[in-house]
């Protein structure tokens, strides 16, 4: 059963890519096809679940552009709430209408590949079929019009059937079905919708760009992973009074985008445990005022996620040791020190030797136990050398 003359959306477009239709479908059942066999198994399991397709315009040019849409479509209904779309669960797929001529504007034999389950499937089916119809077109053969399989052990295609014209489909009205006209119902009249809708993608990338001055390769990060984005928004919430937001803003970006995705973990899991926006924030405050190491802010972090959520980053870093030495007086005596045990160091910067500072200063991390603030520390000794 299929919308195909009368489908729930005509038109439109997404990231540039023309929208023929959005029509619902129900399959009889499910065909499965090998490269190997010489025939086809069907499972009726299929039956009655039923499938939205989105069909494009013929403006897509490359398996790259034909992937990044999937990616979008992917992610809008994601967003929307419609679907997760996981492609490995069979939540989604893609088949890919190949079209290539030697004629600029004038579109050539379709073949149609079915069933892709993953976009980098999609991006190498196609890759393949482009090369193969070229070098069949380059040999002055005929390709056919057909549906092909992808065979992902072996990357390559093979035919499925044979389809000539569209009359193949054998489309005809379904007599105990009534035409749904939804422009008629009130909940899908465009201002009904418009008020509903969250914000959709593209938009949210705009708005991250214009509100919070992030790299784009970050927004999108954000906009692909909502969890990790509103863990984001929820943390410059917590930050918005307080005196330097943006540099915050962006130091609160490079740990979450970096080291809090590197521990794969979802932040609303921890919202109410360990990683409170309040404990993220204290860690990250104890940053900014030198009062950590970003390794120590790192451990942490670390701290928070697999802890049991009762001890804040406060007391996580005066438990561990992880608060730096600020004490001036006691830096200036670790100082003095420090010179009177190297005085090779010490003739070596006088003479020019840049190098030499970064090792009394390792000196100085390494008399401390990494306590001492690094960089109160080499400031300290160049103003005892110049």
């Amino acid at each position: 059963l299929s919308q195909y003359e009368f489908p729930l959306v005509s038109g439109g477009s997404l990231l540039g890519v023309d929208i023929t239709r959005i029509h619902l479908e129900e399959d009889t059942a499910r065909s499965s096809h090998t490269a190997e066999s010489d025939h086809s198994l069907v499972d009726f399991n299929r039956g009655g679940v039923p499938l939205m397709e989105l069909v494009t315009e013929p403006v897509l040019h490359s398996a790259t552009d034909a992937a990044n849409f999937a990616r979008e479509l992917q992610l809008l209904l994601r967003t929307l709430g419609a679907s997760y779309a996981n492609m490995e669960k069979g939540e989604m797929r893609v088949e890919a209408n190949i079209s290539v001529s030697k004629n600029k504007g004038v579109l050539g034999t379709k073949v149609e590949i079915k069933n892709l389950n993953s976009f980098k499937s999609v991006e190498k089916a196609i890759e393949f079929e482009v090369a193969r119809h070229i070098k069949v077109l380059e040999e002055e053969g005929e390709l056919v019009q057909e549906t092909r399989g992808w065979d992902e052990s072996k990357e390559i295609t093979f035919s499925q059937r044979i389809k000539e014209e569209a009359a193949d489909y054998r489309y005809f009205p379904e007599p105990d079905l009534p035409r749904m006209k939804l422009s008629e119902v009130e909940e899908f009249s465009v201002v009904n919708l418009r008020e509903t809708l969250p914000e959709l993608p593209m938009e949210k990338r705009e708005r991250f760009r214009a509100q919070y001055k992030v790299p784009d390769e970050v927004i999108e990060m954000y906009v692909s992973d909502m969890l990790l984005g509103d863990f984001f928004e929820e943390v410059v919430k917590e930050l918005a009074s307080s005196e330097n937001l943006e540099k915050k803003t962006l130091l609160a970006s490079n740990y979450i985008s970096n080291n809090l995705r590197a521990l794969k973990v979802k932040p609303e899991e921890h919202v109410a445990q360990t990683l409170t926006t309040e404990n993220f924030v204290g860690m990250l405050e104890m940053v900014y005022g030198g009062e950590i190491s970003s390794n120590g802010a790192v451990e942490i972090l670390r701290l928070l996620v697999s802890g049991d959520g009762e001890a804040t980053a406060r007391e996580l870093a005066q438990d561990k040791g992880l608060l730096q030495q600020n004490d001036e007086g006691v830096l200036l005596e670790m100082v003095e020190n420090i010179l009177d045990e190297n005085s090779d160091a010490v003739a070596e910067f006088k003479a020019g030797k840049e190098q030499a500072l970064q090792y009394l200063v390792g000196q100085g991390m390494k008399l401390s136990k990494g306590s001492a603030n690094p960089a109160k520390l080499k400031e300290l000794i160049t103003n005892k050398l110049v």
